[in-house]
C-alpha cells in the first residue's frame, strides 16, 4: 500500500510540473502579436467586371490538383479531382438554380453568376476560393500546426499533421475550408493552396487558374504592386469600378484582392461584409486564455483526488462498533 501511495504522489508531482510548464508555454504564445505584412508576399488581383463566367479556372484548378495527386502517388485521390472535359464547364445551366456555389473538397474554386443591373443580358461573375489571409485564422486555430503561411504568401495544409478537429473550418471568416466527410479512413481538410503545395505542377509558377483565363481577369504578382494597380484602375475608370479593393483591409488583409463594378457592391456579389480587425488576435486571446486557466484546475483536481484517496477509510481496519461488540 505504501509503495502504491508513493507512486501515486510521484505521478501527481510530475503532472503538476508538466501542467505548470504547459501553462508557461501557452502564456508565452498568447503574447504573440499583430499582422506583419511582407513585401514579397504574392497575391492575385481579380477584376470582376472582366469575367465572362467561362469556368476555365475551375477546370484548370481540378486538372492541376489531379496532376499533383498523381505525382504524389495517390491514384484514388487523383480520380476524385479529375475534371470532366473542358466543354462541360461551358454549360452555364449550373447557375440556373439560383444557389451560391461554394468550394468543395475536390473543387477548390467556383464561379457564381449575378444579375447585372445595367444589362440583364450580360451577367456578372465572381470567383470564390481561399483568400490566403495575411493573418490566417485557420493557422491560428490549428493546435497541431497543420496549416501554415509560407514566406511568399500562400497558406498551405499538411495532412500528416492534421488530427481532424476542424477548428480551422470554424475559425475561417470566409467559411472556405471543406472536409472530406465521405472519406471514412483518411479524411482531409481541403482548400485552395495557390498551387504552392509540393507536388503541384504550378508550384513556383503562375497558379493554374490564372494562366488559363482567356480574359486576363486575374493578375498575379507581389501584393503591394497589386494594390497599386488596383487603385490605379479605380482612379483611371471611376465610372467602372467601385471605390473599394476587397481584401486590402478586410480581416487584416488578404493575398487575393478584388475589384467590383460600380453598379454592384461586394455584398451583392457573394462577399461577406467583414470588418478590418484580425480574427486571430481575438480568438487567440480567448483560446490561449482558456488553456492558460484550464491547466491549474486540472492540478487542483488531481491534488483533491489525492487527498481523498489518502484519507479514505482503511478497509483493513476493523469497525470500532464491531470491535466493541466482541467485548
Amino acid at each position: 500500500m505504501a509503495n502504491s501511495r508513493r507512486d501515486f504522489l510521484r505521478n501527481l508531482t510530475a503532472a503538476g510540473i508538466g501542467a505548470s510548464a504547459l501553462g508557461g508555454i501557452v502564456e508565452q504564445a498568447s503574447a504573440s502579436g499583430g499582422v506583419h505584412i511582407f513585401e514579397d508576399w504574392m497575391g492575385v488581383l481579380v477584376d470582376i467586371p472582366k469575367c465572362i463566367g467561362c469556368r476555365r479556372c475551375e477546370f484548370a484548378c481540378k486538372e492541376a490538383a489531379t496532376q499533383a495527386a498523381e505525382a504524389h502517388g495517390s491514384p484514388k485521390e487523383a480520380e476524385r479531382f479529375r475534371p470532366e472535359p473542358m466543354e462541360t464547364f461551358e454549360d452555364k445551366s449550373i447557375f440556373s438554380n439560383g444557389h451560391l456555389r461554394r468550394p468543395e473538397p475536390h473543387c477548390y474554386t467556383v464561379i457564381n453568376e449575378f444579375p447585372n443591373p445595367e444589362d440583364s443580358a450580360k451577367p456578372l461573375y465572381a470567383k470564390v476560393n481561399c483568400l490566403h489571409c495575411n493573418k490566417p485564422a485557420c493557422v491560428s486555430a490549428c493546435i497541431v500546426g497543420a496549416f501554415r503561411k509560407l514566406d511568399n504568401g500562400p497558406v498551405i495544409y499538411d495532412a500528416w499533421k492534421c488530427m481532424g478537429c476542424r477548428y480551422c473550418m470554424v475559425a475561417c471568416p470566409f467559411a472556405i475550408p471543406t472536409y472530406e466527410y465521405d472519406n471514412l479512413f483518411t479524411p482531409q481538410v481541403r482548400k485552395c493552396t495557390l498551387c504552392a503545395d509540393e507536388y503541384n505542377p504550378n508550384n513556383g509558377k503562375i497558379p493554374a487558374c490564372i494562366g488559363i483565363c482567356p480574359q486576363e481577369v486575374m493578375t498575379y504578382g507581389k501584393r503591394p504592386d497589386l494594390l497599386e494597380l488596383a487603385h490605379e484602375k479605380i482612379t483611371r475608370s471611376p465610372d467602372v469600378y467601385l471605390d473599394h479593393v476587397y481584401g486590402e483591409h478586410e480581416v487584416g488583409g488578404t493575398s487575393w484582392l478584388y475589384l467590383a463594378p460600380k453598379v454592384k457592391p461586394f455584398t451583392e456579389l457573394g462577399f461577406l461584409d467583414l470588418d478590418f480587425s484580425v480574427p486571430p488576435l481575438r480568438t487567440e486571446s480567448i483560446q490561449h486564455g482558456v488553456f492558460k486557466y484550464f491547466v491549474p484546475p486540472v492540478a487542483w483536481y488531481g491534488l483533491l483526488g489525492a487527498m481523498m484517496w489518502l484519507t479514505r477509510p482503511d478497509e483493513n481496519k476493523a469497525d470500532p462498533a464491531t470491535t466493541e461488540g466482541h467485548h
